[in-house]
This record gives structure tokens, C-alpha cells and sequence, in this order.
């Protein structure tokens, strides 16, 4: 079984730090892709205790604001 998860990645400092956002796992990586490769293994980690939900479905867009 597979599940799709909703991801949001950040650059910090020299790391890209990607967060799951349907349960508060989080990796690193110096690279995107060593992100994402390091969270999906946390994920497959974590799942392997948890009874897996599938995630509700989000958007996520940028919003200008004037201050």
C-alpha cells in the first residue's frame, strides 16, 4: 500500500528541510532531493507503528501582502 502525503519543503541556512504536513515528520537533506529521500524514509519509519490515515487533500498557494 501506498499513501500520498502533503510536503512542503524550506531552504534553511545550507539544508532543505522537508515537512510532512499531515503529521509533523520532518528531515533534511543538503539537497532537495536528499530531503525528500530522507523524509520518506522517516515517514516509512514511522508508519511501520501507526495505523496509516490517508491525508485530506490541501492547496497551498503564495499570498502577497502589503504591510
Amino acid at each position: 500500500m501506498s499513501i500520498k502525503y502533503n510536503v512542503i519543503i524550506q531552504k534553511e541556512e545550507n539544508w532543505y528541510v522537508a515537512k510532512c504536513l499531515d503529521n509533523n515528520i520532518a528531515s533534511q537533506g543538503k539537497t532537495i532531493e536528499e530531503a525528500i529521500k530522507n523524509l520518506k524514509e522517516a515517514l516509512e519509519l514511522y508508519m511501520q507503528d501507526e495505523e496509516p490515515v490517508k491525508p485530506k487533500e490541501i492547496f497551498i498557494t503564495t499570498l502577497e501582502v502589503a504591510i
